[in-house]
């Protein structure tokens, strides 16, 4: 049984919850570990708790999320009744809009904050970004964001509306151009090792997304799409961004018109990220000779 101080994260058999659980661990904290996964801590269901895991609960200063948000929002009952007021509860949450709503709602009085990994877990937080939604603001969610912020992380702060929004366009927007192009590939039936052997940076570096995506969990890249309010537009924008750069080849000015109206997108950025590219095309490049047959 987890004791006064200590933390309970929830689903931490997962990959988020895994890298919280050793986060937190590294840091010197007692982390009990709440799952279904035979070999946790704490076996069972934290919507439909147990004793031991509604006294866990009561005892711990910081209680994570990391579970998908159906539920995340079945667990909040739960949660109000057991925690207590002074205990800090974070969610790792891809889409902030319901569970910002669902704990305005609740009967919840202490601290709760939303926490984006922006990034696979298995990369770690150093140098990037966790965004971070305060939905119950106070001085523990602040002390645990500069515990994250010593991780490498940075942790930009923004309302639930802002996060979805970005994470429609981050997100939802790149991860279906490239589904997008994965589907379009298939279609022109082209040899994958032909592609391989011969296909130019730009298409093997969106060949490596594509991999990324097929190579890890369909349930993350589904709840980005079908959970973010602003999803739906962020596809749409794509659908009708593809029929106009199927128009703009009929001439020669309207596509250099549409090349530089798609720029516009980078702001100020596009000297930056043109020598970001440049540098990921050498490693592709020095990668391949590394690999290449004698």
């Amino acid at each position: 049984m987890a004791a006064r101080g200590d933390v309970i994260v929830v689903g931490g058999a997962g990959a988020v919850g895994s890298m919280f659980v050793d986060l937190l661990r590294d840091d010197g904290r007692s982390v009990t570990v709440l799952d279904r996964t035979r070999g946790s801590d704490l076996i069972g269901d934290v919507s439909c708790p147990d004793g031991p895991i509604l006294d866990a609960l009561a005892q711990a200063e910081l209680i994570v999320l990391a579970v998908a948000e159906q539920t995340a929002l079945a667990a909040l009952p739960t949660l109000t009744r057991a925690a207590r007021a002074d205990t800090l509860i974070v969610d790792t949450l891809s889409v902030k809009s319901r569970i910002a709503v669902a704990v305005e709602e609740s009967d919840r009085t202490g601290e709760f904050l939303g926490l984006n990994p922006m990034f696979r877990p298995s990369l770690g937080p150093r140098g990037r970004a966790v965004v971070a939604v305060p939905y119950v603001d106070g001085p523990l969610g602040r002390e645990f964001l500069d515990e994250v912020r010593s991780w490498g992380a940075s942790t930009p702060v923004m309302d639930p509306d802002r996060h979805d929004r970005l994470a429609a366009a981050t997100q939802a927007l790149t991860h279906a151009a490239v589904l997008a192009f994965g589907l379009a590939l298939a279609e022109l039936d082209v040899a994958p090792d032909l592609m391989a052997d011969v296909g130019p940076p730009p298409h093997r570096t969106l060949s490596a997304l594509l991999a990324r995506i097929v190579e890890g969990e369909p349930e993350v890249y589904w709840d980005v799409q079908s959970g973010n309010p602003y999803a739906a537009a962020a596809r749409k924008a794509l659908s009708a961004a593809a029929a106009s750069v199927e128009v703009a080849t009929g001439n020669f000015d309207s596509f250099s018109n549409l090349v530089a109206s798609a720029g516009g997108a980078l702001g100020n950025r596009s000297e930056d990220l043109n020598d970001l590219c440049r540098t990921l095309f050498e490693d592709i490049s020095s990668r391949e000779a590394k690999h290449a047959p004698d």
